[in-house]
């Protein structure tokens, strides 16, 4: 499946939550994550977030795609989140 990943996270838990998705996920920009994840790699990551944040205070947005080819992604100005190649 294909995910996409938003999120509104109290400050003090929004590094742990970040480097929980990434391990999962391609960080695009402030907040978004993105990419292509199991079933299985869907629930864990839901398992790990579910311990760091608070339920009362954070939100986490998931939009799920059976398949990435019925999506399309438009960026206008900079685009953030990129792979930099570091030599």
């Amino acid at each position: 499946m294909y995910l996409i990943m938003v999120y509104d996270i109290n400050k003090e838990r929004v590094a742990k939550v970040l480097k929980i998705a990434r391990k999962y996920l391609t960080w695009i920009q402030n907040s978004v994550l993105e990419g292509e994840i199991t079933e299985a790699k869907f629930l864990k990551l839901k398992y790990e977030l579910r311990k760091v944040i608070k339920e009362d205070e954070d939100s986490i947005v998931f939009y799920i795609f059976t398949t990435k080819l019925y999506t399309s992604r438009e960026i206008m100005g900079k685009e953030k989140g990129k792979e930099e190649i570091i030599i």
